[in-house]
């Protein structure tokens, strides 16, 4: 089941368990909110809203309130000594959707669907002693980069050549 929403101006095709960057709205990460513009519900039958569909929304919990890069606004008007420097950043929230309603129901679910991460197998034990116990770890540089070399001076970083 989907739906097309309209948010902040824009309009968005959500489903369930979708992840939404949109405009700021209102609400503390966590919080289950509404979103009452629903233009179009889809699914085995499509709905179409004149304009909206009526007794349909669309349960979304706030995952992260944020801003977005900053956008800088420069104008200059040569030989007026006339210059303008501004900079903007947008205000937006990341929402997790969590269902889709229609026949204005209220939303069930208590929080977004998160990700099953599985843990990492442990690693074979490279070398083992003798009863069985991993053997200690080389101590040390660990970069192959950064070898010494003894008897050697290092080579200026600079670039410059050095001075005799």
């Amino acid at each position: 089941m989907f739906a097309v929403i309209k948010t902040g101006g824009k309009q968005y095709r959500v489903a369930a368990g979708d992840k939404l960057k949109i405009e700021k709205i209102e609400g503390e990460p966590g919080k289950i909110v509404q979103i009452g513009e629903v233009l179009v519900v889809g699914g085995d039958s499509v709905t179409l809203g004149v304009p909206t569909v009526s007794g349909a929304s669309v349960a979304a919990q706030v995952l992260e309130q944020s801003r977005g890069p900053k956008v800088i606004a420069f104008k200059k008007r040569r030989r007026k000594n006339s210059r303008r420097k501004r900079g903007h950043r947008q205000e937006y929230t990341v929402l997790g959707i969590t269902e889709i309603l229609t026949d204005g129901a209220s939303p069930t679910k208590d929080a977004w669907p998160r990700p099953v991460y599985k843990a990492k197998p442990a690693p074979a034990a490279v070398a083992e002693g003798a009863e069985g116990e991993a053997a200690p770890k080389a101590k040390g540089r660990t970069s192959k980069n950064k070898k010494l070399v003894v008897g050697k001076k290092p080579a200026p970083r600079g670039g410059s050549k050095p001075k005799k």
